[in-house]
């Protein structure tokens, strides 16, 4: 990985830690959040016959990690060609 200059070095990794830190967030809202603090008030809110918030305790936070994954993969790659630093030949 060769970049043209320290400040494209510095942005790159400035983007990927910002990126990082909101996927990051999310993750932990959805499971910590959503799964635990907010559970007897998703409660009622039915969903497949059990309350939503035990779905997101249960189900629903290993599903937001995988799109969080995902969506990393994808602006990551996004990144890595806006900075000219990626593995395509």
């Amino acid at each position: 990985m060769a970049f043209k200059s320290e400040d494209d070095k510095k942005a790159y990794w400035r983007k990927n830690l910002n990126l990082m830190f909101v996927l990051l967030a999310i993750w932990a809202l959805v499971s910590y959040g959503f799964g635990i603090l907010f559970r007897p008030a998703l409660d009622a809110i039915p969903i497949g016959g059990v309350g939503l918030g035990f779905w997101f305790a249960q189900q629903g936070s290993i599903y937001v990690f995988l799109a969080i994954v995902a969506i990393y993969a994808k602006k990551m790659r996004e990144l890595d060609r806006e900075f000219g630093v990626h593995d395509d030949e």
